[in-house]
């Protein structure tokens, strides 16, 4: 899939629902994500567009904006799970589907299984991870928050709304607490899906949901997921679930993360899809061996500083002329921007990719500028134009750790070139995050 999906409209009631359809699989699937979310946005941060795109390989997997959140109509009246579940069924009769399965996440289940209970003939499979049958504590649901948690948890949410370093990314992602860029999109996400007043009436809404009466009756098949160390949202959710839904399925998988598209997500993807058609084998997204070259301009912050916003433009623009001029000359195939630096990819062997890279740390010297450059070749995973896997995070991490207008570049391209015309200097072992193992690298010499 090379590009975001069409954002169309679907009628409800006196509402317009904002919804996109991804995908051309034989089966439909509508994504349920429950509290709050933006449909153009989610696809900007690659976990995600790699995430929908996998499911969109085996299924024609349909979004949607609930009332109040993105690009949907503001809600205007008390929410209720009723009219929620209109909006999901107007969202299938505008995309001409009639008959869909369900994947809900979090808020997403109250909703998902009120749909499979009362209308079993729109909906053909339900499928629950991280899900909840009630959202508020109970002598008999002792797992779940307090009004008074919950109390707490709206203010302190709303209180750092849109910003980078809000309390909701280290519980939704422990795994990529440090991570700057999925905060800022997170920080993003919140900001394009509602302001902090709708956030806040979204969140009290949400309160005191309860279908624990609904789960007897629902009779489709039912697949339930959770991982096991989440602490956004309690496993025994999900048991309770499995355990009062007929005949439902339960999976508890390893990891720490809630959000679907953070750790091991493919092992998420590969249960929906083998619960869905019976097998593992059709959701699996391109892979090509490449090198991939991680350029980043060194203090950028404190030199943008100095120089002053005008100046600093004049020489961002000089710098990625320059850059782009050497990508052009070796063959290097600019993926994006990333902050004040380069996500590049080069086929074939790394010999290009090195020389490029020391055309970059020279071009840039002389324009009084000092980069860092990271190069690894490894197998990526081929998301429309973007890269995704452990090459290009590997990639990354090794690019973090060069020193200014140093190229710092991996043993497996270290292995690859040996012999050749390149002098390089040891480094060492490193640990890289995220990264099992230690790793050597190698500093290329000019």
């Amino acid at each position: 899939m090379n590009v975001v999906p069409t954002t169309r409209y679907a009628r409800s009631g006196d509402a317009t629902i904002a919804y996109q359809i991804a995908g051309e699989g034989p089966l439909d699937l509508l994504f349920l994500p429950g509290w709050i979310s933006q449909i153009e946005q989610l696809w900007e941060a690659s976990a995600v567009r790699r995430f929908l795109e996998r499911i969109a390989v085996f299924s024609r997997l349909i979004l949607f904006d609930r009332r109040g959140s993105g690009l949907s109509d503001s809600a205007g009246e008390p929410y209720t799970l009723e009219q929620e579940a209109r909006d999901a069924l107007a969202v299938l009769d505008a995309a001409g589907s009639e008959r869909a399965a369900l994947l809900t996440y979090g808020l997403g289940g109250p909703v998902g299984a009120m749909l499979a209970a009362d209308s079993p003939e729109r909906i053909g499979a339900l499928i629950m991870y991280a899900s909840v049958a009630r959202t508020s504590w109970a002598p008999d649901y002792d797992w779940a928050m307090s009004r008074e948690e919950r109390s707490q948890w709206t203010e302190r949410t709303v209180a750092a709304w849109g910003e980078a370093d809000g309390p909701g990314l280290p519980v939704l992602a422990p795994s990529m607490v440090d991570d700057p860029t999925l905060a800022d999109w997170f920080a993003r996400l919140q900001r394009l899906s509602a302001s902090p007043s709708a956030a806040r009436v979204l969140l009290d809404a949400a309160a005191n949901l309860d279908v624990r009466d609904t789960l007897p009756r629902v009779r489709v098949p039912t697949l339930v997921m959770h991982r096991s160390g989440d602490s956004a949202w309690d496993p025994r959710h999900s048991r309770y679930l499995a355990e009062h839904i007929p005949g439902a399925r339960h999976v508890e998988l390893e990891g720490d993360d809630s959000l679907p598209f953070v750790g091991d997500s493919d092992a998420i993807v590969e249960e929906i899809e083998e619960f869905l058609t019976g097998g593992r084998s059709g959701g699996e997204l391109a892979r090509a061996l490449l090198t991939v070259m991680f350029t980043d301009i060194v203090d950028a912050t404190a030199r943008a500083a100095r120089l002053g916003d005008g100046r600093w433009r004049d020489l961002l623009a000089h710098h990625d002329a320059q850059v782009r001029e050497q990508l052009a000359r070796f063959g290097g195939r600019e993926v994006k921007t990333v902050g004040d630096g380069f996500l590049v990819t080069f086929e074939g062997p790394p010999s290009r990719a090195l020389r490029c890279a020391l055309a970059i740390t020279d071009a840039a010297r002389r324009l009084a500028v000092e980069v860092r450059v990271g190069v690894h070749t490894g197998e990526c995973e081929l998301i429309g134009d973007d890269v995704g896997g452990m090459a290009v995070h590997i990639a990354s991490r090794v690019s973090a750790l060069a020193g200014p207008g140093e190229v710092l570049v991996s043993g497996t391209v270290f292995g690859t070139v040996v012999g050749g015309p390149f002098t390089f200097e040891d480094r060492g072992y490193h640990e890289l995050k995220g990264v099992p193992g230690r790793w050597p690298l190698f500093a290329l010499q000019a």
